[in-house]
C-alpha cells in the first residue's frame, strides 16, 4: 500500500530566530519512500541538516522575522500489514543487554523512573517478563490515563500523568516508558505518522503521533499505550529517551506557532 504523508507549519517569529527541525522520515524508512518528504520553506532559507546522537535527521535554519511556512508532501510504500507480535519474546538480563540500549534504562526529562518505580515491581514484578510484561503495562496506562487534546500540557512528567490520569500520546508514551525502566527493561520514544488506516477514522484534526519501543527477544518492538492496538500505516520520523529528544521544532528565540496542519492518507491503487 501507499500512504501520503505531510505537513504545513507557519510559524510569526518576531525577530531572526534559529531553528533545528525534527520532521525528516526515519532513515530506517528511506528506502520505503516514493516521493521523498522534502522540506520546503516560504520565504526560502538556507538549510544545513545533521545526524543527531540518536541517528535522527535534523534540519538547521534560520527563519527570518514574520511569517516562515514549512511544509512537505511525500509518499511511501508500506507492508499493509499490522505492527508485528512476539508473544515468547523474553525479557534480556541487564548484563546482557548491548551496550546501546543502555542509555535507555535511565530516566529522563519526562521519564522520572525514581518516583515511580516502588509502584512498576508492586503492580508487574509478578508477570512474566518479557513481551507480557510489556503488555501488561501497555494495558494498565491504557486504562488509566484518559485522552484528550485538552489536557496537553509541555512540562507534564509521566509520574504526572499517572496522578492526574489524563494526557495526550506523549503522556501515554511517556508513562509506559517509564514503567518499563523500572522494570530493566529497555524502552524509547517514538514520534511519527499514524493515520486512521484500518480503524474507524476519528473525526479530529490530524496530529503527528508518539509511541514507544521496548526491548525484548533481542530486538525493539513497537507498543502503543495509547491506542493499545497493533496499528497499520505507522511511518517512524525519529526516536530519543523520550520527547525532548524528538520536538519537531526547537525554536531559539520568540514565535507563536500560527498554524498546524498533518496528513497521512493511504491512497487508492491505481486500476
Amino acid at each position: 500500500m501507499q500512504i501520503r504523508i505531510g505537513y504545513e507549519l507557519i510559524y510569526e517569529c518576531v525577530q531572526a530566530t534559529p531553528m533545528i527541525l525534527n520532521l525528516h522520515v526515519h532513515y530506517s524508512r528511506a528506502s520505503d519512500l516514493q516521493s521523498p518528504d522534502l522540506l520546503h520553506t516560504d520565504p526560502g532559507v538556507p538549510m544545513t541538516m545533521y545526524r543527531d546522537g540518536f541517528g535522527n535527521w535534523c534540519t538547521r535554519i534560520v527563519a527570518p522575522p514574520g511569517r516562515i511556512r514549512l511544509s512537505a508532501d511525500g509518499l511511501i510504500r508500506d507492508t499493509g500489514l499490522p505492527d508485528p507480535i512476539a508473544l515468547g519474546a523474553p525479557q534480556t538480563p541487564v548484563e546482557s543487554l548491548p551496550e546501546e540500549a543502555l542509555v535507555y534504562l535511565l530516566g529522563s526529562r519526562y521519564c522520572d523512573t525514581d518516583l515511580l518505580a516502588k509502584f512498576a515491581w508492586k503492580e508487574f514484578g509478578s508477570v512474566e517478563p518479557g513481551w507480557a510484561r510489556v503488555q501488561a503495562i501497555s494495558d494498565f496506562v491504557h486504562q488509566r490515563v484518559k485522552f484528550g487534546y485538552e489536557y496537553a500540557r509541555p512540562s507534564k512528567t509521566a509520574s504526572q500523568a499517572f496522578a492526574e490520569r489524563q494526557g495526550v500520546c506523549r503522556d501515554f508514551a511517556h508513562l509506559g516508558i517509564t514503567l518499563c525502566r523500572c522494570l530493566n527493561i529497555p524502552a524509547r520514544y517514538c514520534t511519527g505518522y499514524l493515520g486512521d488506516i484500518g480503524v474507524p477514522v476519528v473525526p479530529a484534526p490530524m496530529d503527528f503521533s508518539g509511541w514507544m519501543e521496548a526491548y525484548v527477544g533481542g530486538q525493539w518492538h513497537v507498543f502503543d499505550p495509547r491506542h493499545n492496538a497493533r496499528r497499520i500505516g505507522r511511518v517512524l520520523i525519529a526516536r530519543g529517551r523520550d520527547a525532548a529528544d524528538v520536538a519537531i521544532s526547537m525554536t531559539f528565540g520568540p514565535n507563536k506557532l500560527e498554524s498546524f496542519k498533518v496528513w497521512t492518507d493511504e491512497v487508492a491503487a491505481s486500476a
